[in-house]
């Protein structure tokens, strides 16, 4: 159940209540019964590693073929390699 931060408008008291999402807002300080403000707090959700910034999946731009062809020559030269060492010990 989440815990909501509330202010009691009247004696100024900060209380952490937890009640479901479902109920309603409490309204009446426990402590004065003055009415009560929810306020909006800092949450704990923290969002760690890779993956979650828009940097991180950013497109690579289009007239940037200079980086991927090294890459890709490089694969087809390690294919090539690989399959003319299984010629080589066949032979």
């Amino acid at each position: 159940m989440p815990i909501y931060e509330y202010e009691c408008k009247k004696c100024g008291e900060d209380m952490e209540i937890v009640h479901g999402i479902t109920e309603k807002p409490k309204t009446r300080c426990p402590e004065c019964g003055g009415k009560l403000k929810r306020l909006i707090s800092l949450n704990s959700f923290h969002l760690k590693g890779t993956g979650w910034y828009k940097t991180d999946y950013a497109a690579k731009p289009k007239g940037d073929e200079k980086n991927h062809k090294p890459k890709a020559e490089a694969e087809k030269k390690s294919k090539e390699e690989k399959t003319s060492e299984k010629s080589n010990a066949a032979a």
